[in-house]
Formats: C-alpha cells, sequence, structure tokens
C-alpha cells in the first residue's frame, strides 16, 4: 500500500526569481517545481522559453505577478549554436530533417553579422505558440497545415558570429521582444546558402536581469527554505526604468485606495510608487498628479513587510 502524499502548506511569497530553465523542461513546469520549493500560494513567468532552450527565466511570486507583463517588452540576449547545411520542419534539433544542402568552404562572418544587425522584418515560425484564430501555430503544423504568417518589425541590437566547426556556427544575439533566434538562425542559414537549424540555445539576458544572476533548480532544492527565500528579487526589481516616487505615511494610505496625489513630479509615464517602507505600485505622472496604476493589496504590504522584521 502507497503511503499518502504529503500535502504541501502554501504561504505567501513575493518577489522574483531568477532560474536558469534546464534542458528539457517547460517553462511552465519549471515554474511549477519552483513554486513547490517554495511553497508559494501564487506564481507566474515574464515570457516563455522552449523546453530545447536554457537560462535565464525570471519567476514572479505573489505581488511580483502583477507587473510580470511589463517585462515581456524587454530585450533579450541569446547564445545559439548552429548546425550548418541541414534544415528541419522546427528549426532546431527537435524536428525532422528536410533538407541537406553542402556547406560553403568559406563564410563571410562579418559581413553576416552586418547583414542581420537592426531593423528588420521576420516571418514567425509554424512551430511556435503565436495564435491563428484561437489556435496556436504548433497546432497548425502538428496536423501539416501551413497557415500564412504575417512578417513582424523585429530588431537586432548586436549580433556576433564564430565558426566553431566546418559546419557550425556559434552567434551571440540581442534582440527586441517577438525575435525568433530559431529563425534567425535558419535565415542566416539560407544567407549562407546551405541552410541551417539550431542545435543549442541559451538566454544570457533579458532586461537587466544576466545569467550569473540565475540560480537552478538543483541548487534551489538543494537549499534550506531560508536560503531558497533569500534568493529572491525585491518585486521592485521588475521595474528598474521606472522614476521613483516616495510617499508619506498619510498619502501612501490615500495612493493605496486608488486617489490620485498632487505634488511637484514632472511629468512621466512610469513611476514606480513607493510608501516609507515598501514598493505600494506604479503610477504615471500628469500636469503635477500622481495616478495610480497597478497597487499592490494592503495584505501584500503586510506581508513583504512582516518578512523583513
Amino acid at each position: 500500500m502507497n503511503a499518502p502524499r504529503t500535502r504541501v502548506q502554501r504561504r505567501p511569497v513575493h518577489g522574483v526569481l531568477l532560474l536558469d530553465k534546464p534542458l528539457g523542461l517547460s517553462s511552465n513546469d519549471a515554474l511549477q517545481k519552483a513554486k513547490w520549493l517554495l511553497r508559494a500560494e501564487k506564481a507566474g513567468h515574464t515570457g516563455t522559453l522552449d523546453p530545447m532552450a536554457t537560462g535565464v527565466l525570471p519567476l514572479c511570486f505573489g505581488a511580483a505577478t502583477k507587473f510580470s507583463q511589463l517585462h515581456l517588452d524587454a530585450d533579450k540576449t541569446y547564445e545559439a549554436v548552429a548546425k550548418l547545411g541541414v534544415k528541419t520542419s522546427t528549426g532546431d534539433a527537435e524536428g525532422e530533417v528536410i533538407e541537406r544542402r553542402d556547406v560553403p568552404a568559406q563564410i563571410d562572418l562579418a559581413a553576416l553579422a552586418v547583414e542581420f544587425t537592426g531593423e528588420m522584418k521576420q516571418v514567425p515560425p509554424m512551430h511556435s505558440a503565436l495564435k491563428k484564430d484561437g489556435k496556436a501555430l504548433y497546432e497548425y503544423a502538428r496536423a501539416g497545415v501551413e497557415v500564412e504568417r504575417e512578417a513582424r518589425d523585429i530588431t537586432v541590437h548586436s549580433l556576433a558570429i564564430a565558426q566553431i566547426g566546418a559546419d557550425e556556427l556559434k552567434f551571440v544575439a540581442q534582440v527586441s521582444k517577438g525575435t525568433y533566434i530559431r529563425t534567425l538562425g535558419e535565415d542566416i542559414g539560407e544567407a549562407i546558402g546551405c541552410g541551417a537549424h539550431l542545435v543549442s540555445l541559451r538566454r544570457v539576458a533579458t532586461g537587466p536581469f544576466k545569467i550569473d544572476q540565475c540560480v537552478t533548480l538543483a541548487q534551489l532544492e538543494a537549499m534550506n527554505e531560508e536560503e531558497r527565500l533569500a534568493k529572491l528579487l525585491p518585486v521592485e526589481a521588475l521595474l528598474p526604468d521606472h522614476e521613483r516616487v516616495t510617499l508619506p505615511p498619510e498619502d501612501a494610505g490615500r495612493f493605496l485606495s486608488g486617489m490620485r496625489r498632487r505634488g511637484n513630479w514632472a511629468d512621466h509615464e512610469q513611476v514606480a510608487v513607493f510608501g516609507p517602507d515598501t514598493i505600494l505600485g506604479t503610477a504615471h505622472v500628469k500636469a503635477g498628479e500622481l495616478i495610480p496604476g497597478r497597487l499592490l493589496a494592503p495584505t501584500e504590504i503586510e506581508q513583504i513587510l512582516g518578512t523583513r522584521t
């Protein structure tokens, strides 16, 4: 007879965990594992990584989930390895080989880097989570249906390419939101004239968060609860580009109830508002008025302050 499973006692946890997502695990599976280890009541992530991709995955807990959407627009940096001369159905190593071509003996890496840096149009891959008529593109792809996709504007801010073998390239790309690195690798392969697919993909930065700040699931598992909680960044870590405004206690209470505050502030679209002790929420300033946006609940503030005592 099997022993009954131990029920995890959930608790309020607030903050941001920078996870180094392992290979083969979906972003949601990684989130659920971290949530279980922290015994957190509420959790979410700031955009997904494919199961074959590893690297920086910011996980949001408690009050931080209110600001996770703001991070979707952040620039991201990836390290990738592309196998030349072989195209696959998915653009990565998980797909079936659909074409093989000879790899040129000489490749002008400098010219490639210039060609694929800057603003450009990119057609999203069929094997992606983008929706068409309420259905993810990868669902159509699995059914053998090709759907017309509209090219989207993307920006490759920087691109460094190195040849690490006769038929392999490694590249590091800092890109805007919505850029598919699999597609970038395929396009580079087509520009060379032989096709390509990705054999590895690692996100090394997203917004202000870098890979050396991250913790692995294995490291989390080896920690005690106090050590795990110590890995959490504060909620405001998601608001690095926001103007900071600190309110005195009497104004902080009114602001939390949704009331506008008036002060000598310059107009600003993105403001992080603090009380004497902790963050209260976001706002924008127009004509000297501080206008509330996403606000923390009083219970969330009490819980955050309670963890600091």
